[in-house]
């Protein structure tokens, strides 16, 4: 491109022995990388809408300040962690006395079986965040029993979920069902982790977000249980009730939409990015090609440049 500024995707990808969508990946990762950028003022023979490379006396060393940067970001939010962390261990460092306000539940099992002790001694309030898929049709309907009866004992439940459930027919039945019964259900595009509050006296957890296999924490220090508290009515302020249909805005996209391309344009992995909807790679991926051909674009960088220019990030 430095050398022949004149040639468009099909001429590099002849003069290079690649395919078009070896360049147009190629040209993805340049621009990522700040080494190419839209070009403002069109030279001679160069084709319209052509991207440009940068001068490398400049982009790579503006390049190697980034990664500084980045890594110096990373560094001040790793001891600003380390921080919280040290002071969360200070404050809960004898976890074996009985008043103890943090406990950590190692197996799934010993986890199943807490969650299953703390529900069955719920008085007032229930509230949970259920991120993830849809859970398979036996294991809503064994969880019926348990729900009929707090709910008959007058426990005020509200669970929010994910958009992507309201696609799932085993789901939907559940939740038709738990409404009709007095629970409040509401989703949201995305939620941040999987929580259980119980009377807003103590929480379940996950050790690690990212993976509940890890087990999970149960805490019931007053102040961490605010926060999560807070956190769940602010999610839910913002959550959709379910049975209510889905809403586009004024450019037609839905909030999960909106919500893939913002996890996109923070660097997500299509995988990543569809485990955080809760929806499948394949789903992710067709939602991206459909969003791709309503923007007109040919590759995720121009995606990423019109989605901009219209606003939609």
């Amino acid at each position: 491109m430095l050398t022949d500024p004149q040639l468009d995707v099909e001429g590099l990808a002849g003069k290079l022995g690649l395919t078009g969508a070896q360049v147009r990946a190629a040209l993805d990762q340049l621009a990522d990388l700040r080494l190419l950028r839209p070009s403002e003022v069109e030279a001679p023979g160069t084709p319209s809408g052509a991207l440009r490379p940068v001068d490398p006396r400049v982009g790579l060393p503006a390049l190697l300040r980034y990664y500084e940067s980045v890594q110096q970001r990373a560094q001040l939010e790793f001891e600003r962690r380390q921080a919280e962390i040290s002071g969360m261990l200070a404050q809960f460092r004898d976890e074996s006395a009985e008043d103890s306000q943090l406990e950590r539940l190692l197996g799934m099992a010993t986890v199943q079986a807490r969650m299953e002790e703390l529900v069955s001694s719920v008085r007032d309030e229930l509230l949970t965040f259920a991120p993830g898929r849809a859970r398979p049709a036996a294991s809503l309907q064994a969880s019926r029993p348990d729900n009929e009866e707090l709910l008959a004992r007058g426990v005020s439940m509200r669970t929010v979920y994910l958009d992507a459930v309201r696609k799932d027919r085993a789901t939907v039945q559940h939740a038709e069902w738990l409404t009709g019964l007095g629970c409040e259900v509401r989703t949201v595009p995305a939620l941040p982790l999987r929580m259980l509050v119980i009377d807003r006296q103590v929480a379940l957890v996950p050790i690690d977000p990212a993976n509940t296999l890890k087990g999970a924490v149960q805490i019931s220090s007053p102040g961490v249980l605010a926060a999560l508290v807070s956190l769940f009515d602010q999610t839910w302020s913002d959550a959709t009730p379910f049975g209510t249909p889905t809403e586009r805005d004024e450019e037609g996209l839905t909030r999960q939409e909106q919500e893939l391309l913002r996890l996109l344009g923070q660097g997500y992995t299509d995988e990543a990015a569809g485990k955080h909807l809760g929806v499948s790679l394949r789903t992710t991926r067709r939602m991206m090609a459909d969003l791709m051909d309503r923007l007109g674009a040919r590759s995720r960088f121009e995606a990423g440049l019109l989605a901009g220019r219209r606003g939609w990030l």
